[in-house]
């Protein structure tokens, strides 16, 4: 025969302490993997939209106006803040490259303030699509 024991008193209330004691933890966890979370997201945005910013650059003639190509590309493919990026484009012989730097603001709450802002960036090359000058075509 098993002997039953009788519950001990004051031990009624233990799993909610526990809950009480680990749900900030829990809570605090929740909002790192949302932060990260955002911020995966808009380095997608990030990347694609230098990609896209390359690709308007590479079928440019002229090296000015493919630098505002590449920008107002940028522009409408990203869903981001205009204020917080850097662009830079480049014309290496028969390529293009697009370099961009995003400052990523977090604004989780509890663990935006810990990170502070983060820096996101990506660069893109793409071949020029347009005649260039001096070069013979094969």
């Amino acid at each position: 025969m098993s002997a039953r024991r009788a519950p001990r008193i004051g031990a009624s209330g233990q799993a909610t302490v526990e809950l009480a004691l680990t749900l900030p933890f829990v809570a605090l966890l929740l909002l790192a993997v949302i932060q990260v979370a955002l911020l995966a997201h808009q380095q997608v945005l990030v990347v694609h939209s230098t990609r896209e910013a390359a690709r308007a650059a590479a079928v440019v003639d002229d090296p000015a106006e493919a630098r505002l190509a590449a920008s107002i590309a940028f522009a409408r493919a990203a869903q981001l803040d205009p204020t917080n990026v850097g662009l830079r484009t480049t014309i290496e012989g028969d390529d293009v490259v697009v370099a961009v730097v995003y400052r990523s603001g977090t604004d989780v709450p509890l663990i935006g303030p810990l990170l502070g802002d983060i820096e996101l960036g990506a660069t893109a090359t793409m071949r020029r699509e347009v005649a260039v000058v001096g070069v013979a075509p094969p």
